[in-house]
C-alpha cells in the first residue's frame, strides 16, 4: 500500500509529473518566444502561475448550473492525470509492474481529464462553456478512432501483447517501432492526436480564446483553476512519454540511456510547439475531416503495413 502510495504521490505520479510538466511547459513557452522572437518567461514561471491561483486568486463560483459539478471535475482531471502518469510512466522507467492490459487501462485515463472538463463547463451554466464543451465532445470522438488504430499497430509489431511493459521490453530487444514504415506514419498520426489531445493549436476550438473566451475554462478561477493548470502540466509530460514508449523503446535510467530519454522527451514536446506556432486554428468541422479521413487512412495503412512486418 505505502508503495502504491508513493507510485501515485511522488514518483513518477503527482509531484513527479507535476515537476517535469512545469519544466515542459516552460520550455514550450519559451520555444514560443523565440519563434516570436520575444525573450520567454523565467524558469520558474509555470510554477508562480500555479502558486498564484492556487493562494491569490479569489475562487468564483457560477450561479447557475451545478457548483458540486463544477468544483470536483478538476480534481477528477487531475486524478486521471497522474493516474496515466503512474500507468505510463513506470514501464517506460523498466520498473516492473503493471498487468496484462493495462494498455486498455491506460486509454480510459487518458480520456478522464478531457471528459471532465466537459462536466466543468456543462455545470457552469455559460453558453460560451457549452460551446466550447460541444467542441470538446467532437473533437474526441474525432482523434479517438486514429489514436486506437495506432495502439493496434503497435500490438501487432510487437507480438499481440497488451501489456507497456512487455511493448517497452520488446523494442528494447528488437529495436524501436519507429524505425519501420508503420512506426513512422504511426508516429505521426500519433503526433497529430497529441496536439489534439492537449488541445494545442491547430486544434485549441474548445478554448478558442479570440472566439468563446477560453471555452470550457471561462468559469475557472483561483484553486480549481490551479488544478486544470497542473494536470495540463502533467499531461503535457505524460503524452510525449506514452510517444516514446509505444513507438521509442522507453524511456529507460540507466547510464547514458537518461540523456538520451531526456532528449526523445524535448524532441517531442518541441514538435508540438512548433506545430502550435506555426499554423491557424482549425474550424470544428475541418478538425473533424481531418482525423476521421486522412488520419484514419493513415492509420489503416499502419496497422496493414504492421501486418506485412514492414
Amino acid at each position: 500500500m505505502v508503495k502504491e502510495l508513493f507510485y501515485f504521490l511522488v514518483f513518477p505520479g503527482l509531484l513527479f509529473s507535476a515537476v517535469i510538466g512545469g519544466f515542459l511547459s516552460w520550455f514550450d513557452r519559451k520555444i514560443t518566444a523565440r519563434v516570436q522572437f520575444r525573450q520567454g518567461p523565467p524558469l520558474l514561471q509555470p510554477l508562480y502561475d500555479f502558486l498564484k491561483l492556487l493562494l491569490v486568486k479569489e475562487t468564483i463560483l457560477p450561479k447557475r448550473g451545478s457548483q458540486l459539478t463544477f468544483l470536483l471535475a478538476p480534481v477528477f482531471a487531475l486524478f486521471g492525470a497522474t493516474m496515466a502518469a503512474v500507468f505510463i510512466l513506470l514501464p517506460a522507467f523498466g520498473i516492473a509492474t503493471g498487468f496484462a492490459g493495462d494498455i486498455i487501462v491506460v486509454i480510459y485515463l487518458l480520456n478522464i481529464p478531457s471528459v471532465s472538463y466537459i462536466l466543468g463547463a456543462l455545470a457552469a451554466g455559460n453558453p460560451l462553456a457549452n460551446v466550447g464543451a460541444s467542441r470538446e465532445m467532437k473533437l474526441i470522438l474525432s482523434y479517438e478512432a486514429p489514436f486506437l488504430l495506432v495502439l493496434l499497430m503497435v500490438v501487432i509489431k510487437a507480438g499481440m501483447v497488451i501489456s507497456f511493459s512487455e511493448i517497452v521490453a520488446y523494442q528494447q530487444a528488437n529495436g524501436a517501432f519507429i524505425g519501420s514504415v508503420s512506426g513512422v506514419i504511426g508516429f505521426i498520426v500519433l503526433m497529430m492526436c497529441i496536439q489534439a489531445k492537449l488541445a494545442l493549436v491547430p486544434f485549441d476550438m474548445p478554448e478558442g480564446e479570440g472566439e468563446i473566451s477560453d471555452g470550457i475554462t471561462i468559469e475557472y478561477s483561483g484553486t480549481p483553476y490551479s488544478l486544470i493548470f497542473l494536470a495540463k502540466y502533467i499531461m503535457l509530460f505524460v503524452l510525449p512519454a506514452l510517444v516514446v514508449s509505444l513507438l521509442m523503446s522507453g524511456l529507460p535510467l540507466q547510464g547514458w540511456h537518461i540523456l538520451w530519454s531526456v532528449l526523445k522527451i524535448l524532441l517531442i514536446v518541441l514538435l508540438i510547439t512548433l506545430v502550435r506556432n506555426t499554423n491557424p486554428r482549425v474550424k470544428i468541422r475541418q478538425a473533424m475531416r481531418f482525423f476521421w479521413v486522412w488520419m484514419n487512412l493513415l492509420a489503416l495503412i499502419a496497422v496493414i503495413l504492421a501486418i506485412f512486418g514492414l
